[in-house]
């Protein structure tokens, strides 16, 4: 805004930002000047300066009250102090506090507890628009709109034909299917934001994909937005897309409810109806939920003045979409989740189960659930996570999630399986390795050693970057600068999943690994365990018994072990 001066600088969390845009668009409209950072702050601008040059030019500071609000991390620290300190006269102090939520008073700082604050939620919108005008201006209602000179009029917004946003948390009249809130959802502000940010920034991010692995929380965080943000729209409507095909049965469910499409038209009908209807109309949000594929959905964007979201595990949506990759949790979110969650878990157990969780957000549900129920020991748990992954993680899957991570996780790699064995091949062998950038010369350059068709395809070189993409789309690993990366809770799984046949033939390939990169003991510790396993399910005339055998006897011969009996 300049260097104009303003009557309120608007002091948030970025996790209350819907709060903030309605409080801020109630007080313009009532006639007050206000700067909001997310509505006045261009990008790129240093954050520090543009707050303490904010806190220069406002009169007062409406402060809005939460859990987050008091993180001692955040900048809101020093708005909050910075008011508070330049009080010109006690009775009209300078922050004005607001409430967003229930805030513990021990969660309040010390210096902030006295003021008398007023409580903006839990009350319908009007009560919450005529509490805050009240505590910026007094009690009392004035006989006239409180116009300050020079500074705009009351009711500008509305006379401009702009819809203010409704009270967060109020929910449109058009809400379709969308999931309920989850109470337990942490973290991820940031995220939230930058989601909102590229949104009201329009053109091509209007329509926005999340992509992640299964189990990171992308269709957690849409429900996240569409809750918390659910007062900026007058449409919200979930459409389940994991089968194509019944995305334009649920479209016909929003033309009804539009009134737009008739009951019993056809696909093609249905489909140009709503999709008129709604680029007349502003304020909407459509949510794709696990998407397979960007072309499942293409046909079905509408464009015009909405927002879309997108959840999928695909990565290719450059063409469709603004794409914005959802990873794990930070370690501080995993551990905060998990001592919330289950009682007297120590911070070093929980951040040693975070860390073998590899942050994983269902995983971390999951652990936390399955620990509170059982009372068993995090360190029992971390024993039966290294040697029976598949089954532990199959365990209390939350209501939240449609599948367990295991069975999630199975699923993905059979229709990998079912699509393209070699991509299958791959993911099992990488199944094997360490959690680490695996380089795509360990298996180009040894492309023989390789199960037939993956040898073909290593050993081709514009195959085999087709290949890595079939893996990476299906989100079972990503492409690293140094390799291919593949989360350690899917190695775990997928090596779960494998028969002790599918196994062996990995533990035999992994020792010969080790061979080449000179580790000979470790080489002929794995090649003996995996002659004495094949030995008891194979028998001992099996061809992949005597190779076994063969491998062993190398592994002696190089370490000077060998003897006649070898």
């Amino acid at each position: 805004m300049g260097g104009e001066l303003v009557d309120f600088f608007v002091s948030h969390a970025g996790a209350d930002r819907a709060w903030a845009e309605w409080v801020a668009w109630q007080l313009t409209d009532a006639g007050y000047t206000v700067e909001l950072d997310v509505w006045d702050w261009a990008a790129g601008r240093n954050f520090i300066t543009a707050m303490s040059d904010a806190l220069e030019r406002c009169d007062r500071v409406v402060a809005l009250f939460s859990a987050a609000y008091f993180d001692r991390s955040r900048y809101t620290t020093e708005e909050w102090a910075a008011a508070a300190l330049h009080v010109p006269e006690m009775d009209q102090g300078r922050l004005v506090p607001v409430r967003a939520e229930e805030v513990p008073a021990a969660e309040v700082p010390a210096l902030l507890r006295p003021l008398v604050f007023r409580d903006i939620f839990g009350v319908d919108e009007e009560e919450a628009r005529q509490v805050l005008l009240e505590t910026v201006h007094g009690p009392r209602r004035p006989d006239h709109a409180p116009v300050f000179p020079g500074r705009g009029s009351p009711g500008s917004l509305a006379r401009l034909g702009g819809a203010g946003p409704r009270l967060p948390g109020s929910v449109p009249q058009f809400w379709g299917d969308v999931p309920a809130r989850n109470p337990g959802f942490t973290g991820r502000d940031g995220l939230l934001v930058a989601v909102r940010d590229r949104l009201l920034a329009g053109g091509r991010a209007v329509v926005q994909a999340l992509h992640g692995m299964g189990g990171v929380g992308k269709t957690q965080l849409a429900a996240e937005y569409a809750h918390r943000f659910a007062g900026a729209y007058d449409l919200v409507w979930w459409i389940n897309a994991e089968q194509a095909d019944l995305i334009g049965e649920q479209f016909a469910a929003l033309g009804s409810e539009l009134g737009c499409a008739d009951a019993g038209a056809g696909i093609q009908a249905v489909r140009s109806a709503v999709l008129r209807e709604l680029r007349r109309r502003e304020r909407w949000l459509l949510v794709f939920d696990n998407a397979e594929e960007p072309a499942d959905v293409r046909g079905w964007l509408p464009g015009g003045n909405g927002h879309v979201l997108v959840t999928s595990r695909e990565r290719g949506w450059a063409e469709v979409a603004v794409a914005v990759e959802v990873d794990v949790l930070a370690r501080a979110e995993s551990v905060a989740i998990l001592r919330d969650r289950v009682p007297g878990l120590a911070d070093a157990d929980a951040d040693a189960l975070a860390g073998q969780l590899g942050d994983l957000p269902l995983a971390i549900t999951q652990a936390a659930g399955y620990l509170a129920e059982t009372g068993m020991t995090a360190s029992r748990f971390l024993e039966l996570l290294a040697t029976r992954a598949g089954v532990i993680l199959a365990q209390a899957r939350p209501v939240t999630y449609p599948y367990s991570l295991a069975a999630a996780t199975q699923l993905t790699a059979d229709k990998l399986a079912r699509d393209d064995p070699a991509a299958a091949d791959l993911a099992d062998m990488c199944a094997f390795l360490a959690p680490e950038p695996i380089p795509e010369e360990l298996f180009t350059s040894r492309a023989a050693e390789l199960p037939a068709a993956l040898a073909a395809r290593a050993a081709d070189p514009l195959a085999w970057p087709q290949t890595v993409a079939h893996l990476t789309r299906r989100a079972l690993a990503r492409v690293d600068p140094r390799g291919l990366v593949m989360h350690r809770l899917t190695q775990a799984i997928l090596r779960d999943r494998l028969t002790a046949e599918d196994t062996l033939a990995s533990a035999s390939n992994l020792a010969a690994d080790l061979y080449e990169l000179g580790e000979e003991r470790a080489a002929r510790d794995l090649d003996q365990d995996t002659l004495d396993r094949r030995r008891r399910v194979l028998g001992e005339d099996h061809p992949h018994t005597l190779r076994s055998a063969s491998n062993l006897a190398l592994d002696l011969r190089e370490l000077g072990e060998a003897d006649d009996n070898s």
